[in-house]
């Protein structure tokens, strides 16, 4: 007989609660600044007919996205009310919403990165490739596999036995739940190991591929075209590397078993992929998109001034 645990202590919470004002006030600035920018590019690109391409229908998407990411992390109640303690349906839920997040985050990477790697490098067949009609079926497509995949992860993680209580972060992960099992996980390993791993390399393949083919094309074209692509690619990879940094701590940590590191380290690397790029996505993918960022300067001065103050 196991001693199965129904409740789980969260020690990232733990840890934060002697500074839980400080980082209830930075969360919530965070969290409100986050809304702020991906609501006003989601509502800029929906209400505007111009806007409705594929392009800007793909940053509107990744917008939504972390809308949904930030708002299932980014909750203050278990600070501001010091509540450590999670049920196991809670910590489940918890898991598959973050976990659900982080794939549709690198699926929409991907297919943006593939986007403009038609846009760029078939030009004349851009329009028949990636139509307003065949844009929506394959988003719908890629969530509906990252729902099967996180669902499947997390079903095996279900039906085992889990007698461990600490889970050494702010929130509940996969990973950190099954290696709470009383009995041997390695079918849950093996499977995880193949879900993510697998995932991960056909999904980062892309973006490689096509963002050195656009670097390739615009290294031909000329010098100020290179140097352009140059820093946008920089750009890009700097916010999907902070992005992967977090998510493939989180893997690489269950793996290891007992590793020596503080619990300052765990918070950090965690929160860092759930809370950046939600609020870095809208300015590297929104502002920084010419004719989108006309737009929402001409809607923002449309508000001020309708607005008495």
């Amino acid at each position: 007989m196991y001693n199965v645990t129904t409740t789980f202590i969260l020690l990232g919470i733990v840890e934060m609660e002697r500074f839980r004002y400080l980082f209830c006030a930075l969360s919530l600035i965070i969290y409100f600044a986050t809304l702020k920018f991906n609501i006003v590019i989601t509502l800029v690109v929906f209400l505007d007919k111009s806007l409705h391409e594929p392009m800007y229908i793909l940053i509107a998407s990744l917008m939504v996205n972390g809308i949904f990411g930030s708002s299932f992390f980014l909750k203050l109640n278990r600070l501001v009310f010091s509540s450590k303690v999670i049920t196991r349906l809670g910590c489940f839920i918890q898991s598959f919403c973050i976990m659900s997040f982080s794939y549709s985050e690198i699926t929409m990477f991907s297919i943006m990165a593939y986007d403009t790697f038609l846009a760029v490098c078939h030009p004349l067949h851009y329009h028949s490739l990636i139509t307003s009609r065949k844009l929506p079926i394959l988003i719908c497509g890629s969530l509906l596999l990252n729902v099967t995949l996180v669902s499947s992860a997390l079903i095996l993680s279900a039906i085992l036995p889990l007698c461990g209580t600490y889970i050494y972060t702010v929130y509940c992960d996969n990973t950190a739940i099954f290696i709470l099992s009383c009995v041997d996980v390695s079918v849950n390993k093996m499977y995880g190991n193949f879900n993510f791993i697998g995932y991960l390399t056909l999904n980062i393949s892309i973006i490689v591929y096509c963002y050195m083919r656009i670097f390739l094309i615009c290294l031909k074209v000329s010098k100020d075209a290179f140097k352009r692509s140059i820093h946008t690619l920089v750009t890009h990879f700097l916010n999907l590397s902070v992005f992967l940094m977090g998510i493939v701590f989180m893997f690489v940590r269950s793996r290891l078993g007992d590793i020596n590191l503080h619990l300052g380290f765990h918070i950090i690397f965690s929160i860092s992929s759930l809370v950046f790029p939600p609020l870095l996505n809208p300015l590297i993918y929104g502002i920084r998109t010419k004719a989108l960022k006309v737009k929402v300067s001409h809607q923002l001065q449309n508000i001020k001034k309708f607005t008495p103050f």
